[in-house]
């Protein structure tokens, strides 16, 4: 098979599979119900992705790999420090909200305790850029005084992943405890800025923890 075949053979396996396990995660999905939505047969996906196994990692790979790029693209290092972290978190936040499957295929891969995410040899890596941009800011938000000088990257960049995917994750059922709509761009923007107002709040290097918070 030229190269050329294969790889759009390969990306039609990855976005056929990505919708499948989506759907009927991982336990449920079907390499049959794969290879038909890919028009491509059994045998194929077998050879380009060696198993079920293999091709569940090429789409978290593929996923990760997605949020990657769209970090990469975000432009926050000229920013001043509050507007960075303003639009860090919008951007995670947005990302989440607009990418759905995401949250889906990496709900099931925690359910299996991350087995298939553990075998990739390119995942560990994928996260650097966007650390090294948010500990930019944070160093130079501490260094002009405005932030506190105790924050670890990694956790605080956690919490602002956390704030956001829990509720995206959680719509449904928190829409059913607390009688209310979550799916409205209103609520998606409340939302956004509640979690921009936590992030600034934590940290305010001052006694008044709405300091970095902007004026309405």
């Amino acid at each position: 098979m030229a190269k050329r075949d294969r790889a759009r053979s390969e990306r039609n396996i990855l976005k056929a599979a990505r919708m499948e396990f989506a759907k009927s995660g991982y336990a449920g999905a079907r390499v049959e119900k794969i290879g038909s939505r890919a028009k491509v047969s059994k045998g194929m996906i077998y050879h380009c992705f060696g198993s079920k196994d293999g091709l569940f990692v090429a789409v978290l790979e593929e996923l990760y790999q997605r949020l990657n790029e769209s970090n990469g693209e975000l432009v926050i290092n000229d920013c001043e420090p509050v507007e960075g972290i303003q639009r860090l978190t919008a951007h995670t936040f947005r990302y989440f909200a607009e990418n759905p499957e995401f949250i889906i295929l990496v709900n099931s891969e925690n359910l299996m305790k991350g087995k298939h995410l553990k075998k990739s040899k390119t995942m560990r890596e994928m996260f650097r850029p966007v650390y090294d941009k948010l500990d930019y800011l944070l160093k130079t938000g501490a260094e002009q005084g405005i932030f506190r000088k105790d924050v670890e990257t990694t956790h605080f960049y956690i919490s602002i992943v956390a704030l956001g995917y829990f509720f995206l994750s959680n719509r449904y059922t928190l829409g059913v405890v607390f009688d209310s709509d979550l799916f409205s761009e209103d609520i998606l923007d409340q939302r956004l800025q509640h979690i921009q107002e936590i992030v600034l709040g934590y940290l305010s290097n001052s006694s008044d923890q709405t300091s970095l918070l902007p004026s309405v």
